[in-house]
């Protein structure tokens, strides 16, 4: 069975119109935020373990604080989306900064392990919801026919703080003091709070959509926290994610703990993954706005899980380096893919419990996967712990399959010189439905034809 779709594309004469712009004003406003609340972030994770330890608490103290920190931040993306839906995004967007900015104040080198831990909770809520919102706001500004490209580059722009803001405060405290950790980590939290008034009124389509809503009572499908879980597309599209995100926390906390892997040889290799990953998400965007990004699931998570194989040899330089990148590829992809399935097949309202689903996923993986590759690794050896996340990886791809079965790809001929958005589609009863915003793409005869 098809369905037809009358399209009327914007003309210029004889020529369509061109793609609208991704980068405006406001979205490069919400990226720069999300750089400066990430830039905080890994300034101080591994800064407060170190205050923790000379505080007298131990390991075990190292461990409560980014225990607490990661507490704050689940919490969080769990009311994140009702926050959302009773205030206006910039709001708790400013809430979220100001929360992770003016607790850090209160840090110094003979603070205290309890002081520590509630700082750190603070931190790890005000980031919560800092994260959740510049997800759903990047999904309301960018141009609906390219989503996926505008997520990834989003996703280049997260990677940096990790892997320069990260070194960059172990090597601010050991050098120049704790203070000067503290005062960087503060100035950069606050610093969204500058975009505030340049965001009022700044939304998309679905941002304006969710505001008539909620205003007029008309919103009729009230999505949650609570309700997108019990989507069945979207549970499988976190638990999909969740699964990748068990692999990149158990190789970010154990590659350099690995037995055979030298300390630089580790930083290589986690270097080589952050990069690629990023690199992946921008070529996930740019290829799933044109074909679709359910397609990409399925070789994303085997080719990540395989690359696992090359820790079997941790004394090769090559097999580590090339093993990591190649997962850092496949784990982008993922990344990239399931953000932007999810927020496709959100309602108009739904942008920011989809954000936070995403979120929650991420954190549940990148917990649960270290804690426990943990109690296996010491009875399995390293090697063949890492082949094993490998395999609980390979696990996902029938949810990936099946996704891949819901979101289907649409090819669509292309007019002369214009490249066609093809992949924005929404399940709907009987059949798919194509949503591009106001431009599609014109088959033969003006028309788009939808498989069933």
């Amino acid at each position: 069975m098809t369905a037809k779709l009358q399209a009327t594309p914007r003309h210029n004469g004889d020529s369509i119109a061109p793609r609208a712009p991704i980068l405006t004003r406001p979205l490069i406003l919400v990226f720069l935020s999300q750089f400066c609340t990430l830039t905080s972030f890994f300034l101080l994770l591994s800064v407060t373990p170190l205050l923790a330890t000379a505080a007298g608490a131990g390991s075990a103290g190292a461990g409560l604080v980014n225990g607490a920190l990661l507490a704050g931040t689940v919490v969080a993306e769990l009311v994140s989306a009702a926050v959302m839906r009773r205030c206006a995004n910039r709001t708790v967007l400013a809430v979220g900064a100001v929360l992770m900015g003016v607790p850090t104040l209160a840090l110094h080198s003979g603070s205290a392990l309890g002081a520590i831990a509630i700082v750190s909770s603070v931190r790890g809520f005000g980031f919560g919801l800092a994260t959740v919102v510049a997800g759903a706001l990047a999904a309301e500004l960018v141009p609906p026919e390219r989503r996926g490209e505008g997520f990834g580059i989003f996703g280049m722009v997260a990677t940096v703080p990790a892997v320069v803001a990260l070194p960059l405060g172990v090597w601010f405290a050991e050098h120049i003091g704790t203070s000067a950790v503290v005062a960087a980590t503060a100035v950069t939290a606050l610093v969204p709070l500058a975009a505030f008034p340049w965001l009022a009124g700044v939304a998309g389509a679905r941002g304006r959509a969710k505001r008539s809503a909620i205003q007029t009572g008309t919103d009729s499908d009230q999505q949650t926290l609570s309700s997108i879980l019990r989507q069945g597309g979207q549970l499988r599209l976190a638990l999909i994610f969740a699964a990748s995100t068990v692999g990149a926390g158990v190789v970010v906390s154990f590659l350099p703990l690995a037995g055979g892997i030298s300390k630089n040889l580790a930083a290589a290799g986690l270097l080589a993954q952050a990069v690629t990953a990023a690199v992946g998400r921008w070529w996930a965007g740019r290829s799933g706005d044109r074909k679709g990004h359910a397609r990409l699931l399925t070789p994303a998570l085997a080719v990540a899980s395989l690359a696992l194989v090359a820790l079997l040899w941790p004394a090769s330089s090559v097999a580590v380096i090339v093993g990591m990148g190649v997962f850092g590829a496949g784990f982008g992809i993922v990344q990239n893919a399931t953000f932007a399935l999810m927020i496709e097949g959100a309602s108009e309202s739904g942008t920011g419990a989809a954000s936070a689903l995403w979120n929650l996923a991420y954190d549940v993986g990148y917990g649960a996967g270290p804690a426990a590759f943990g109690l296996i690794v010491s009875h399995t050896g390293y090697p063949a712990a890492f082949v094993m996340t490998g395999v609980l990886m390979l696990t996902a791809i029938p949810a990936a399959r099946s996704s891949a079965s819901v979101w289907p790809a649409v090819s669509l001929p292309r007019p002369r010189g214009h490249e066609c958005p093809v992949d924005l589609q929404r399940p709907v009863r009987g059949g798919v439905a194509v949503a591009v915003g106001d431009e599609l793409c014109a088959g033969r005869d003006g028309q788009v034809v939808v498989a069933d």
